[in-house]
């Protein structure tokens, strides 16, 4: 059978809380239990003493040497001493010169021990007859040169039935006592652990383009204080690395910019002159290796002004319409010789609010992505609309390529990632859709490729619309 094991921390504390409660009025219960048992048998053993001593005034041998209980002791029928006591007089050879009638001619214990009652008052219990259970006192008394053992007994049934109604008590009250503890133990744990829920729930949040978002610490000085103030001190000290691998990427791009330069010139001041095939070939290698990695350093140089973008409310606010337009009328001048067409559909009533260059150059990547992996003869269809169940605006950019493999999917917007792709001419420095889901995501949105369309790739991007 599986163990039951509390999932969260807060069942998990009340099941621990309960559990000890348990144990804790188990033990309250047991001790109290023999306590009042222990109390009320000392109670009854002296009442039976005292009783005894009474006897022991009232007894009397009649003219016919029967021994005989004075009856008129009492002043209420209720306060008779036999009503509900037992009682049997014997003499040294064990026989029994009175019996109570409440013995019914039973025997009140067996035969007399040494020793019984000679020196102090014994006390034990005996069975009867009738299966009844008796608290019986034995006393010796001397009595007109007689020596006479008196036997007095309580019934325990009575205190049993105490006892036992006392059991139930407990019994049902230990219970409830821990169901009112467990409600009352999730509510107070609930309460204590809802600083680490809302501490959970923003740590959640945070994540590379918010690394200065930090958790609010109601009180410093407990636990939950000390932890919080040791999670932001870490994400301090994220923050500051990443600051300075930004630094790092975007110094050593500009670094790398000035010779690259160089190169370019070079190389087209020694193609302006004359020189043989082979040479001619070897500096257009050298160009063409060269531009692309001007690229490379300026995408590098595009991720860090990226990274170092501020918050969404600083930037303008365009039509996102017109953005595509826009990008769509470069590229269809550029998409001419490839015979692929681009049809754009969008609603002209959505606004966004970010940096809008890094937008353009973000969905430009995207668009133009498409087209590398596009076709001849083939289309690319850019949809723009409005989410009507949210407020957001989704861009839908569709080709008819060959579409991604789940393991280009999964990698796709990582960096440097070129993908399974085996032509050249599709092959980049992997920085353009890292790009793209780094500028999207720093304005709020979301970008993924649809792993259901099958009839090329479709990528989807969310952005947040302005009412």
């Amino acid at each position: 059978m599986k163990r039951f094991t509390p999932t969260n921390l807060r069942s998990r504390l009340t099941s621990w809380y309960v559990a000890v409660l348990a144990l804790l009025l188990l033990v309250y219960a047991t001790i109290v239990f023999a306590f009042q048992y222990a109390v009320l048998t000392r109670q009854m053993l002296h009442d039976e003493i005292q009783d005894v001593v009474t006897v022991e005034g009232l007894l009397y041998f009649d003219s016919f040497g029967k021994l005989q209980l004075r009856q008129d002791y009492f002043s209420r029928p209720q306060s008779h001493l036999l009503v509900d006591r037992y009682m049997e007089v014997r003499d040294r050879a064990d026989n029994v010169l009175f019996s109570s009638p409440t013995l019914h001619g039973m025997r009140l214990g067996g035969p007399s021990y040494q020793g019984e009652g000679d020196r102090d008052f014994a006390e034990r219990i005996v069975r009867l007859d009738d299966g009844s259970h008796v608290f019986v006192v034995s006393h010796v008394h001397g009595m007109d040169d007689r020596t006479l053992l008196i036997r007095l007994g309580y019934s325990l049934a009575p205190l049993r039935d105490r006892m036992w109604q006392f059991l139930l008590l407990l019994l049902i009250a230990i219970p409830v006592a821990l169901a009112l503890a467990a409600i009352a133990g999730q509510t107070i744990a609930k309460r204590a652990l809802r600083p680490v829920d809302d501490m959970t729930d923003r740590a959640t949040q945070i994540t590379a383009t918010n690394l200065h978002d930090r958790l609010l610490i109601a009180n410093p000085d407990d636990e939950l204080g000390r932890m919080a103030t040791a999670f932001n001190h870490l994400l301090s000290r994220l923050e500051a690395a990443f600051q300075q691998l930004g630094r790092f990427t975007s110094d050593a791009a500009h670094e790398l910019r000035t010779p690259l330069a160089s190169i370019r010139t070079m190389g087209e001041v020694a193609l302006s002159r004359e020189m043989d095939a082979n040479s001619r070939r070897v500096v257009e290698d050298i160009l063409e290796e060269t531009s692309r990695l001007s690229g490379t350093v300026d995408s590098l140089l595009l991720l860090s002004r990226v990274e170092a973008t501020g918050a969404t409310g600083q930037f303008e606010k365009f039509q996102l319409c017109d953005l595509l337009n826009e990008i769509t009328a470069l590229l269809a001048l550029m998409m001419e010789e490839s015979r692929v067409s681009l049809e754009l559909s969008c609603d002209t009533n959505i606004f966004v609010q970010a940096d809008r260059s890094l937008m353009r150059v973000a969905l430009l990547n995207v668009t133009h992505n498409a087209w590398k992996f596009s076709p001849s003869d083939s289309t690319i269809r850019v949809v723009c609309r409005r989410v009507e169940s949210s407020a957001m605006a989704e861009v839908v950019i569709e080709d008819e390529g060959e579409g991604l493999s789940p393991e280009d999917r999964e990698k796709v917007f990582e960096r440097f990632y070129t993908g399974t792709a085996t032509s050249q001419s599709q092959k980049g420095a992997g920085l353009g859709l890292s790009i793209s889901k780094l500028v999207v995501e720093r304005f709020g949105g979301s970008i993924e490729f649809n792993s259901e369309y099958k009839s090329g790739a479709r990528c989807v991007i969310h952005l947040p619309a302005l009412k």
